[in-house]
């Protein structure tokens, strides 16, 4: 059974190798949610992003859907937005948001190992996430 009283981290770095396998493609100009990011300075929801968005969202639920919605938004802007996000595709925000907007989705082989604070506050990774992943990209240059 899961323990549900655990304090759940919410900021999990990608993985070096994924990242530049995309920026290789994209040439990212800007992460609106990098890791350990100081929200003091600048929240990602609330400003404008750049021309081409590489976005690994907090994958709690309201966040995500934070993410998800802002980059549909931005992509509307003529953006480019590659999200990492987990494979959720019975949910409402995958179905009403994601799949209407015309995202391509490439699901990733094997899960994802993310470097992070685990629950007991250790730095590790090595360690894949509770989910499989998907790349899901809103290009709105076209």
């Amino acid at each position: 059974m899961k323990n549900r009283n655990l304090d759940h981290k919410d900021d999990w770095a990608t993985p070096e190798w994924l990242y530049k396998e995309w920026d290789e493609k994209y040439n990212f100009d800007f992460d609106p949610c990098p890791y350990q990011h100081d929200l003091t300075k600048w929240d990602g929801l609330k400003i404008d992003w750049g021309k081409r968005n590489f976005i690994n969202p907090p994958y709690s639920r309201k966040l995500k859907e934070a993410f998800i919605l802002k980059a549909i938004e931005e992509s509307k802007k003529s953006k480019l937005c590659v999200m990492l996000l987990p494979v959720s595709t019975s949910t409402a925000i995958f179905h009403d948001h994601i799949l209407p907007n015309k995202s391509d989705i490439i699901f990733i082989k094997r899960r994802v190992k993310f470097s992070g604070y685990n629950t007991k506050g250790e730095y590790v990774t090595n360690k894949p996430g509770m989910h499989d992943s998907m790349i899901v990209i809103f290009d709105g240059r076209y």
